[in-house]
This record gives structure tokens, sequence and C-alpha cells, in this order.
């Protein structure tokens, strides 16, 4: 069955683009169709700017992201880009730019959309010009209808009522299909608020509405807790990992918002202590070696900046961008692969305890008592681990423990590949930081001697 859901983009957009452009998704860029800009997402994302810096609004939203997902056989990777065309037409007409592409490397075939917030017809913004009245009457509501018209035209399958249907919204309906474990969903859940959210205060706001319980108490050590409906007890944010933990939160919210806060080093010998000022000779060698350190940090940051026209701040924003969107990345995966080790756990018991059951089937009156009792703890460990096991497969279609532990080593793989690059950026975006502050310390060291100079010549 179809289902939609939208994000906002308020930084990495060229990034974003470029994820949806993976030619290993998009069956070598085959299934990429572009409206108004090139489909190079790096050009793409530049057509989009030379759009926005027309238009008649100043809004921290660049873009608008898009997801259409399909059920696993029911649609063809080229039937799913002309649904998606047609749902581009509809939905944006031909006001805005947008950049679409098909996926094909996962069970089912879904589509993404990035569209610029910024009209081509007016220069309006998309929240001024098309998102406004009522909540029920907005564009991004209306997404989902128009999806499900098109798909009914094309005898594709539907979500009747998704937020209707038992209190669940959207995203709970999503998160059943995937047949998440709770910790899981959870975890996804507030990676969507993340996302969407302009500080930690609007997140905590933002939780509510997404059916997220949050306990915030600044004053205490566990100050931040979370819980899904539905769900009995609330789980720390130090249980699902350090990314959600209350300053994560906040540096991830900064980092699609476009706020990038670099830790202050320098690798400068301070001049001014006491040691140094008590001896000339330390002091000057202390002058002489911070020359050579800045020497060497100028050369760093020369060699960096060669590579293209950007400034070293732009360079260094776009790294750090860069770093949050693999981090992103990680965190994905390592929550996959949490999943798929609950999958196997209990999967595997259940295969284990089956035995006790299939014998009890075939037994009746005293002897099945007997047996009952005599097992009591095996055949309630089988039926609680089977009950979860359908709500984690709540199609009945489980696969077998084997077959979910290859997909958990391919995960795993392919996560300590990406930690390796990952640390690798950090490093030489650390160095860069660190050459930086070099040079601008002993720059401001030297106008601060100078103006000393100055003042003893005076008196």
């Amino acid at each position: 069955m179809a289902a939609t859901k939208i994000i906002p983009i308020r930084s990495t957009e060229a990034d974003a683009i470029a994820y949806i452009a993976n030619p290993e998704k998009t069956d070598n860029g085959r299934l990429i169709c572009t409206f108004g800009c090139s489909e190079n997402p790096v050009r793409a994302s530049a057509d989009f700017e030379r759009i926005r810096a027309k238009g008649t609004g100043r809004n921290k939203i660049l873009s608008h992201h898009f997801i259409q997902s399909f059920s696993p056989g029911e649609i063809t990777p080229e039937n799913a880009l002309q649904v998606g065309i047609e749902l581009c037409q509809k939905f944006l007409g031909d006001e805005y730019q947008y950049y679409l592409a098909v996926h094909n490397d996962k069970e089912h075939i879904h589509l993404h959309c990035i569209f610029n917030n910024v009209n081509l017809v007016d220069g309006r913004t998309f929240e001024t010009h098309a998102d406004q009245g009522d909540k029920q009457h907005r564009k991004w509501v209306n997404l989902r209808t128009m999806s499900d018209e098109i798909c009914k035209k094309h005898c594709l399958s539907v979500i009747e009522n998704p937020e209707n249907s038992k209190g669940k919204t959207y995203y709970e309906w999503d998160m059943d299909r995937q047949g998440l474990s709770w910790k899981a969903k959870l975890k996804f859940a507030i990676d969507q608020v993340v996302k969407e959210s302009n500080n930690f205060e609007d997140f905590l706001q933002k939780c509510k509405a997404r059916n997220i319980e949050v306990v915030y108490n600044p004053e205490h050590v566990i100050d931040l807790k979370f819980r899904l409906a539905g769900q009995q007890k609330f789980t720390r944010a130090r249980t699902l990992g350090w990314y959600y933990e209350t300053k994560q939160i906040i540096k991830r919210i900064d980092l699609y918002n476009g706020i990038i806060r670099t830790p202050e080093k320098s690798a400068l010998i301070d001049t001014n202590s006491e040691k140094m000022k008590s001896s000339s000779a330390l002091q000057n060698w202390a002058e002489i070696e911070n020359m050579k350190r800045t020497s060497k940090a100028l050369n760093q940051l020369t060699q960096y900046t060669e590579k293209g026209r950007e400034s070293i701040e732009k360079k260094l924003f776009s790294a750090h961008t860069q770093i949050g969107f693999w981090v992103d990345k990680l965190n994905t995966l390592k929550t996959e692969i949490d999943d798929l080790d609950v999958k196997i756990k209990t999967a595997k018991k259940v295969w284990k305890l089956k035995p006790v059951m299939d014998k009890l089937k075939t037994l009746s009156g005293r002897e099945k008592r007997r047996y009952e009792s005599e097992n009591q703890a095996e055949i309630s460990a089988y039926r609680s681990s089977a009950k979860q096991l359908k709500e984690l497969f709540p199609t009945g279609s489980v696969p077998t423990p084997e077959s979910m532990e290859k997909k958990r080593n391919a995960l795993a793989e392919e996560r300590s590949i990406k930690h390796d690059k990952y640390l690798s950026m950090k490093a030489k975006v650390s160095e860069l930081e660190k050459s930086r502050k070099t040079v601008d310390d002993y720059l401001r060291n030297q106008r601060n001697m100078q103006k000393k100079r100055k003042k003893d010549d005076l008196e």
C-alpha cells in the first residue's frame, strides 16, 4: 500500500539530493526525473539557490523532502517513477523545482522528491503561498490524498484512513508496518521530530504532537526520558544511546538549522603565563615556536582553500554538515542492527521451544495436563516469545534466524566502513579547526603586542 510523509530541509540540501540520487539506489541514474533543475545533485542545489535568491521571503527552510512508499512486489521501479511524476505534477504543478528519484535497493519500492521552498512564478515560499488555511486543508495534508487518488488510478493499494486507524498517526502506522521493536520505534520517532524542530524547546513541544511523552528535568542527572503512546514505562535517553541525550539532540537540531558551534582549540603556547614572564629566554623560544606552529597552520589552511573558491568558513560548515550526515547514517544503521538483534533473539527462542509445543499438541486429557505442569516454564516462555514475534512481524511472514543474521552482518559491515570514513573526516575537520584557531590567536597576540609597544613608546 502506498504511503507518504514530508520533511523540511533546513540545511544539507546538496547532501540530501546527493543521497536520493545515489546511482546504486537509482539504477545508475535511470530512475531520476527533475523539473527546473539539473540532474547533477550539486548543480541542482545551486539551481534551487538561484531561485531562492530572487524570492520575496526569508525562511530557514531551504526545501522540502517527501517520500512515497509502496507495498513489496506491487509496483515496478519504472511505474513508481511514473506515479511519482504524476504526484509531483498534481502537488507542485509547474511552480516549484523538484528532484525526483526512485529507490529500488530495498524490498519495497519507494521514491524521494526534494522540491524548492521558493515558488518559480512569484518568488513566495511554500509556507506562505500554498500551505495556508485550516490544518485539514493545508497542502502537505493533501499530499496523501493526492497520492491515494493516483495510486487507485494505477490499481495500487492505499492506506484507508491511517491516522484514524486505532488512534494511530501515519508515523505510528509506518513503524508498525515495518515490524520494529519498541526501542526502534521510539528512536525513529525522535529522529523525525529532531529534523522538524527549530530548537530544543520546539522539540519538546513537537514530541507531544507525535504522541511522544517527554519528561525533561535539567536539574536531575537523568534529565530526559521518553515514552511512546501505549508504552508502559518511560525510557531514559541514555538507554537509547548517547545520540538521544539532551546535548546531542541540541547539536543535531542546530545542525539541521545550519548552526555550527566549533570548539575553541589552539596549538599556541601561552606567553602570558607567570613562568614565561619570568624568563626572557623562554619567552623568546615560545614566540619563535608559535611562529613555526602558525606557519604550519597557515600552510594547512592554504592547501585546503586552494581546492575551491569557497572561504574556509564555508568549507568548515560543509565539513560539519558532512559529519552530521555520517553520524545520522551511523545511528540509523545501529538502530536497524539493534532491532534485528531483538528479532533474531526472539525467533531463535521460538524455534528452540517449538518442539515442546509440538508435543503438547499431540496430547490430551490427563496426559496433556501433566505435561503442561512439568513444562510450565518452557510453555510460558514460548507463548510470550511467540506473541512478541507476532508483534514484530504483524504480516505473519517471519524470516529465518539465518537470513536475519545474514542481513544483520551485512549492516554491521556497512556501518564499520562508514564509521572509519566518519572518523577520518572528523580528524581532518578537527585539525583544520585547530589550524584556524592557531592562526587567529597568533594574529590577535601580534596585534596586542604592537598595541603594547606603542603604549610603552608613548610613555
